[in-house]
């Protein structure tokens, strides 16, 4: 985000999504507080642009889900709380939804439901039959079938995010994590992000392990 504040578009879209979602309070300064959060300087990954690409993706792979706002909530609510030096982050956005959705005015269950999928996160593993945490883990590792430019810039941005972990470590915690995914049976859960996305992801994800490696 730039100094300018939080993007008007994203705004109207957090705005739209609460008030669909039955909120009694007035959306706008929960989606400024996000974006707000979203725009911190740790980010160079993790940004309103990745959030917006998530939200996107979301969009073409609704169909699929069970409760498409449900997963449109947990994307905002996913990485907002993120600190590249703490672990507990998905828990820490989790607890936060929770707060916050219920001050808004949300229901107790679907409240529940995107803290659950905040919670995911962690895994990008969803249990058979789980719809909607299918839906936002593929749409959460979309970012893994870009172009081999994209998913470049990607790598860079998360090894920006982490400039203070030295490079041997920062190495073998990201091939720790590359090898996780690629030990998934699939990366992918719905059958359109399957389709459209497993192939690529895999080779991109075997060549920066194989670079990570060299």
């Amino acid at each position: 985000m730039s100094d300018e504040g939080p993007s008007p578009a994203l705004l109207a879209r957090w705005s739209a999504l609460l008030t669909r979602c039955g909120a009694t309070a007035d959306p706008a300064p929960y989606g400024t507080e996000l974006l707000r959060r979203w725009a911190e300087p740790q980010r160079c990954y993790h940004t309103a642009a990745h959030l917006t690409a998530v939200l996107d993706e979301i969009e073409v792979l609704a169909g699929h889900a069970d409760d498409a706002d449900a997963v449109r909530l947990a994307a905002w609510f996913h990485d907002a709380v993120y600190r590249p030096d703490r672990s507990e982050n998905e828990e820490r956005s989790a607890a936060l939804a929770e707060r916050a959705l219920p001050e808004a005015g949300l229901g107790r269950a679907r409240t529940a439901e995107v803290a659950r999928l905040v919670r995911l996160t962690v895994t990008h593993d969803p249990s058979p039959g789980d719809r909607n945490g299918e839906v936002l883990c593929d749409a959460d590792l979309a970012v893994l079938a870009g172009s081999p430019e994209a998913y470049a810039a990607y790598a860079a941005a998360v090894r920006e995010e982490y400039a203070f972990v030295p490079d041997e470590t920062f190495r073998a915690g990201r091939a720790a994590v590359l090898r996780q995914l690629l030990d998934l049976p699939v990366l992918y859960r719905t059958a359109t992000a399957h389709a459209r996305h497993e192939e690529r992801a895999r080779r991109n994800l075997a060549t920066e392990l194989d670079l990570l490696g060299a």
